[in-house]
């Protein structure tokens, strides 16, 4: 029996804390810890057994106070003495990480990977969502050649994806496995399917903090090393793109992205024909600037024509110019470098995160929203000015006072004129019921967006006959908890 040694020990451990166990008990509950301070008292005492997984909570209460403790009884050196590279655990995997990726090709990435779980004890492949967000693909390396694609609807892993969690499982041959979401900041870009020697440490707290670090790293690697390498892109396109649809890939920002005061997602839509449309948006501590643009057509004249406009606002935005200058630089790059042969429409749109005030300029273009409270309240239809690349200068500037937790929707007309065989339009009601019923499930942001455009793909039976844009703009606190996978108490290594 290994029950009572494993009592004594703790009980040796916790008389070292000097803490009552009352005091302790009360850690233990911090940590997640569901058993009532006499079941600990008993337990302690060698009275009564605890479940394994509230016997490693114990654990972890005592060994947080003991580390306290010897935090403030170290020997003194005469200079500050920096800790010796880690060998072993989570700073280990990182550094291996980080080193295996130093002047490696994007190629590297999974052998690096599968080395860097050595250090965590677990296996590990890695999958990519496809950029039409419907399929989890296996990058190829050490276990992941061999293995299909994943559906990110209806399957565990796509669960992990879509609401940013992460989810446990035990197969039909006894491998155990957590599904950790890959993010770059709030960006979905995958999951990790991490296997555990044996299904008793899917409850382990420790290894589930550990794995989302590592999972965040690994988001910031997949990006970094996109940029300069085709491989991991590759596995990402799901039909080939047109040469418009490469560059205003190229020029989007991050389709998430946020701060602890706002939060943004976007989606264009067909991803491997995109013509003329684009979003940007720059967020700062107390500001969201954000734009849509519907430079006319679809070709590669469209593309050049949206790559000119995006590149307008983002010089007269970083050069500190106002909503007006903002709007007039994108009017003046599309009738200069087009005369008159491209015309655009577009939203520019400026957002005090301090107040929530909102000030915006609609050039002939469909009315953002206003979502509150899981439903749309109106449409912000103030501020007007006609299409761009037309030579017509009057403009009225529209204002806004957001409340906490609203939602700004921009979208261009492809969403709303989308249309079936039997030519019925997607129009603004099927928006709204589609953003309504993903704020009733309580959805993350980006899961919204990406509801949506699955909405108008089957609406149109996947054949898009324009480009369909959504941006999403939330001023909140809040809805950044969604975004984050992380467990909420701390848990510290024991000793």
């Amino acid at each position: 029996m290994t029950t009572e040694p494993h009592w004594r020990l703790m009980r040796i451990a916790h008389l070292r804390t000097r803490q009552t166990v009352d005091e302790l008990w009360l850690r233990y509950v911090a940590l997640g810890g569901s058993a009532g301070v006499v079941d600990l008292e008993a337990f302690l005492a060698g009275e009564a057994d605890l479940p394994e997984v509230e016997r490693d909570r114990v654990a972890l209460a005592v060994n947080d106070h003991l580390n306290t403790l010897a935090g403030a009884a170290r020997a003194p050196y005469s200079r500050t003495v920096r800790p010796p590279e880690p060998s072993t655990g989570l700073p280990a995997a990182l550094v291996a990480m980080l080193r295996g990726t130093h002047l490696a090709p994007p190629e590297a990435l999974p052998a690096v990977l599968s080395a860097a779980g050595g250090h965590l004890g677990v296996g590990v492949v890695a999958y990519l969502a496809d950029d039409a967000t419907e399929m989890l693909v296996p990058v190829p390396g050490d276990g992941g050649a061999s293995r299909p694609p994943l559906r990110i609807d209806g399957t565990l892993p796509g669960r992990a994806f879509r609401r940013l969690q992460i989810e446990t499982t035990v197969s039909d041959d006894g491998q155990a496995r957590l599904w950790v979401p890959v993010i770059d900041g709030v960006e979905r870009l995958g999951v990790l399917d991490v296997m555990t020697r044996e299904p008793a440490e899917l409850t382990d707290p420790q290894l589930h903090r550990q794995c989302w670090w590592w999972a965040h790293q690994l988001g910031h690697l997949v990006s970094s090393t996109t940029a300069y390498g085709d491989f991991l892109e590759s596995l990402r396109v799901s039909r080939p793109r047109s040469a418009q649809a490469e560059l205003v890939w190229r020029l989007l920002p991050p389709l998430t992205a946020g701060t602890d005061r706002v939060l943004v997602a976007g989606r264009i839509e067909p991803t491997h024909d995109i013509g003329g449309d684009v979003f940007d948006y720059a967020l700062s501590a107390d500001r969201a600037q954000f734009a849509v643009v519907d430079a006319m057509g679809q070709d590669l004249r469209a593309g050049f024509a949206a790559a000119a406009a995006v590149s307008a606002y983002r010089s007269a935005r970083r050069s500190g110019a106002g909503l007006f200058e903002q709007v007039e630089a994108v009017h003046d790059a599309i009738a200069e470098g087009f005369h008159g042969d491209v015309l655009a429409t577009g939203v520019v749109a400026d957002l005090d995160l301090t107040t929530g005030r909102l000030r915006y300029l609609v050039a002939g273009h469909p009315a953002p929203l206003l979502f509150r409270e899981g439903k749309v309240v109106k449409s912000l239809a103030a501020g007007r000015r006609p299409v761009l690349g037309l030579d017509l200068r009057d403009m009225t500037v529209g204002e806004e006072n957001l409340q906490p937790d609203d939602t700004v929707v921009l979208y261009t007309d492809g969403v709303t004129d989308a249309r079936d065989q039997e030519r019925q339009e997607f129009g603004v009601a099927r928006l709204v019921d589609t953003l309504q019923r993903g704020a009733a499930e309580h959805l993350p942001l980006p899961e919204v967006v990406r509801r949506v455009s699955q909405a108008i793909r089957k609406h149109q039976h996947g054949v898009l006959q324009d480009d369909a844009t959504l941006l999403l703009v939330q001023w909140t606190t809040e809805g950044q908890d969604a975004l984050d996978p992380e467990p909420a108490a701390p848990y510290p290594e024991p000793l």
